[in-house]
């Protein structure tokens, strides 16, 4: 019990947004070996040739990463790559991912990626690692952030990776059925607004979330810059937005709304493959 009230009141100094489900942050790392010729992967022994397969994708996620945020990491990642079942079940509690950054920031693969879905690595790397990325700076989920900017921010810098298993077609019909991220709602330590709040599944919720998002960089890039920079400093999202558009996200989000077509023509919205561009 002692041991759990220091844990979480180290979180709290740090800043670090809690939940239910943070004691994997207590759960042992020992079982990893650090890949050799890249520290910052390590691997459940005996699945060598997946750490290599991360490593070798691991720059250009990295540079993707940095590039969409407008800021380096400001401490070198690592991942830790699970090669069985119950090496990812151990820390991460929630079912069915392929991927996952725990509670105490750290990012953890699933065997699913070498497998039947080894095809998606890069995209949910890079998609964790903007998760990570933010962690370093606001913490884990940090509650002032919406979900939908956390998670379309993240997949839009993935160049789709996780909003994969939804099509900007279906986003378009769900939006025409009246199913949209409720851009109103306003987070908790304790209660996040996630797809079931929207009425949507996750993957719809997370692709709908990418196009808003994306809409707003290509809308006035210089003013999505400002908003993500403020956001990382650790503002309230709401004040940040306030700041940078002087509306609130969902006066300014109604455009794209209003130029969903009927016919599923393509909104207007950045592409989601941010530019390696110098800072």
């Amino acid at each position: 019990m002692r041991l759990w009230f220091l844990a979480a009141l180290l979180a709290i100094q740090q800043g670090c947004a809690l939940t239910v489900s943070h004691p994997r942050a207590l759960t042992p790392f020992d079982s990893f070996a650090p890949l050799a010729g890249d520290p910052r992967v390590w691997v459940e022994p005996g699945f060598e040739a997946y750490g290599a397969r991360v490593a070798a994708a691991l720059p250009d996620a990295i540079a993707r990463v940095e590039a969409a945020h407008y800021l380096p990491f400001s401490r070198p990642p690592r991942v830790y790559v699970c090669g069985t079942d119950a090496c990812f079940k151990r820390h991460v509690r929630t079912p069915k991912l392929s991927a996952a950054v725990v509670p105490d920031n750290r990012l953890i693969l699933s065997p699913n990626l070498d497998g039947r879905e080894s095809h998606r690595l890069p995209a949910l790397l890079t998609h964790e690692l903007a998760h990570l990325h933010l962690g370093q700076r606001i913490g884990h989920y940090h509650s002032t952030l919406p979900v939908w900017f956390h998670e379309g921010w993240a997949s839009l810098v993935a160049d789709g990776g996780g909003a994969d298993y939804a099509t900007d077609a279906r986003v378009f019909e769900a939006i025409q059925a009246g199913k949209r991220v409720n851009l109103t709602a306003r987070d908790t330590p304790g209660k996040r607004h996630r797809a079931a709040a929207s009425r949507l599944t996750i993957f719809e919720f997370y692709r709908q979330s990418m196009l808003l998002v994306g809409w707003l960089r290509a809308q006035d890039e210089a003013r999505f810059r400002q908003l993500v920079l403020a956001v990382q400093d650790n503002a309230d999202f709401e004040i940040a937005f306030w700041d940078a558009y002087g509306q609130a996200p969902a006066t300014r989000l109604a455009g794209f709304f209003d130029g969903v077509p009927s016919d599923n023509q393509a909104v207007q919205a950045a592409p989601a493959k941010p530019q390696l561009t110098s800072r």
